[in-house]
C-alpha cells in the first residue's frame, strides 16, 4: 500500500520502440498525440464508413483498410494546409462544377466562377482554380 502510494500521480510509457531509435521525450510527445489517431478513427466508422461489411476475403478487407486510411492521410493533409475541419472543405468545395458540352463535334468546357472562400481553400492546397 505504501508504495502504491508512493506511485500516485506518476505515469508511465510502455513501447516496444528502442530508446536508440526514438528518446522518451519524443514517445511521450507522440503519445499525446494519440487523440488524433482516435479521432481519426471516430471519423473513420462515421464519415467514411470503414467497415469492410460487404468484403470477405483478407485481400479484399486489406484493400478497403488501405483506400480507408489513405483517405484518413488525406483528409489530415487538407485539415492541416487549410485550418479547416475535412467536413467544412468538402461542403465548400462540393457545389464547383464544370460543364462540358459537345456542340458539332465540338466540346467545349466551363469552369465554374470560384468565390474567394473556396479560393482560398484551392489556394492553400497549391490547387490551380479551375480553368486556369
Amino acid at each position: 500500500m505504501v508504495r502504491a502510494q508512493s506511485l500516485v500521480g506518476l505515469k508511465g510509457y510502455v513501447t516496444n520502440v528502442p530508446s536508440t531509435v526514438m528518446p522518451a521525450g519524443e514517445v511521450i510527445a507522440h503519445y499525446h498525440e494519440l487523440w488524433r489517431v482516435e479521432r481519426s478513427f471516430r471519423m473513420s466508422k462515421s464519415d467514411l464508413r470503414a467497415r469492410p461489411m460487404f468484403h470477405r476475403t483478407r485481400d479484399a478487407i486489406e484493400a478497403h483498410l488501405t483506400i480507408v486510411v489513405t483517405a484518413l492521410a488525406v483528409a489530415h493533409n487538407i485539415q492541416e494546409r487549410t485550418g479547416l475541419a475535412i467536413a467544412k472543405v468538402v461542403k465548400q468545395l462540393r457545389p464547383l462544377r464544370s460543364a462540358t458540352i459537345a456542340i458539332n463535334g465540338t466540346t467545349e468546357t466551363f469552369p465554374p466562377e470560384v468565390p474567394e472562400p473556396q479560393r482560398q481553400i484551392l489556394t492553400s492546397l497549391n490547387i490551380p482554380e479551375p480553368g486556369h
